[in-house]
């Protein structure tokens, strides 16, 4: 299999000039952040068909996809190298082959000897490396989600401290591209800075390590000059509830409901407020008042599964086993795409064991009706059948 051009690759190849020879930057080079491309596919080969193959989840199609343009050698850029491993990364991850995974990026990026554990940034993956290929353009060529890659696989074959690291060591990259960014790339720099926080902070639940996130995203949303974001804030208030402030949690979602508009357009936050109100009535065990918030969510939103979901089951602890199986397959069968996903599954499986003595037999005619529909990622072992 192919593999991302380096210094080895380039004393060979006469197009590719060695990353290692120093390069006279051209005058007026410009950010590929600010200046974007017509389409996905002036961008990268095919890149079109790969980012509608991703959002179908046809993880296997994408591997086999970009097997064959390596071996028919249809990358002539560096930067398509990198975007196509990227994919190929993304989609062993989705079907959960982590070792292959891993393997294929430490195959792909061995450590520069000038740096380190940093191999994403070595001068073979600037632009202004490769003038001929990237004239007035400078910076990284790398993509961000493999950045978010490489610090995330280490946890996926037990090197979870690792993993750690490296999401801090990326999250002082990211404060430092947005603090000399400006304008739309600015802005993306921002919101890449909450998805890191945000998966570190996942992290450190899974250690329940409430303090350490708090104090993470308190930092976050007290920073001078930047915009509160209110599904963080919102995930500050689920910390609070888990080491039992809920008073503070209380506090925190009022701060989330402050933020919605007169408007009533925004129907993404409204039902995030209600969905926090909902939460404080389930752990006070007022099951009838969170179904009634969850009903407004749906009302609003027919597609919102966290909604469907929990009113499910809200009437599962009301005793009422018959309307919460029926909320969660009237959402399967409306809208599948949205509603198949493996908690919904989990939860309807053992709705069927809790209500019917031939459980098994109905489970079974579940999972094959998945086999059909879901994507190539989806936990078929879910059905526990």
């Amino acid at each position: 299999m192919a593999t991302t051009s380096t210094a080895a690759d380039s004393a060979t190849d006469p197009s590719t000039p060695d990353p290692q020879t120093p390069i006279t930057p051209p005058q007026n080079l410009v950010d590929p952040l600010n200046n974007p491309y017509n389409s996905l596919n002036s961008l990268c080969h095919d890149l079109t068909s790969l980012q509608d193959l991703a959002c179908r989840g046809s993880w296997r199609t994408i591997i086999d996809k970009i097997a064959r343009a390596r071996s028919l050698s249809l990358l002539t850029k560096p930067h398509e190298h990198l975007i196509y491993l990227t994919f190929n990364l993304l989609s062993l991850v989705k079907l959960r082959r982590f070792t292959d995974a891993n393997n294929e990026l430490q195959s792909d990026l061995e450590d520069d000897e000038n740096d380190g554990d940093h191999p994403l940034n070595s001068p073979q993956y600037q632009y202004e490396t490769y003038p001929h290929h990237y004239p007035n353009q400078q910076g990284s060529m790398v993509p961000f989600a493999l950045r978010w890659l490489h610090a995330h696989l280490p946890s996926t074959i037990g090197h979870k401290q690792q993993s750690l690291d490296r999401f801090y060591t990326l999250l002082d990259f990211v404060r430092e591209k947005r603090r000399s960014a400006d304008g739309n790339s600015g802005d993306l720099w921002r919101k890449r800075e909450v998805f890191v926080v945000n998966t570190i902070v996942s992290y450190h639940l899974s250690g329940k390590e409430f303090k350490v996130c708090v104090d993470l995203m308190r930092g976050l949303a007290n920073e001078k000059g930047f915009e509160v974001d209110a599904v963080m804030l919102s995930k500050l208030g689920y910390v609070q509830m888990q080491y039992g402030d809920l008073e503070g949690a209380k506090r925190t979602f009022g701060e989330v409901e402050k933020m919605v508009g007169s408007g009533e357009d925004d129907v993404g936050l409204r039902n995030l407020v209600s969905r926090n109100k909902a939460l404080m009535y389930l752990v006070g065990k007022d099951y009838v008042s969170a179904v009634r918030e969850y009903e407004v969510c749906i009302e609003r939103d027919g597609l919102d599964a966290v909604a469907i979901n929990n009113k499910a089951l809200c009437l599962m602890y009301l005793r009422d086993l018959s309307d919460s199986i029926k909320v969660l397959e009237n959402a399967l069968e409306r809208v599948p795409t949205v509603a198949l996903n493996e908690t919904l599954v989990v939860n309807l499986c053992s709705m069927y064991e809790l209500a019917y003595v031939n459980h098994a037999d109905i489970k079974k005619t579940l999972s094959n009706w998945i086999a059909r529909v879901a994507p190539d990622d989806f936990d078929s072992s879910c059905t526990r059948t």
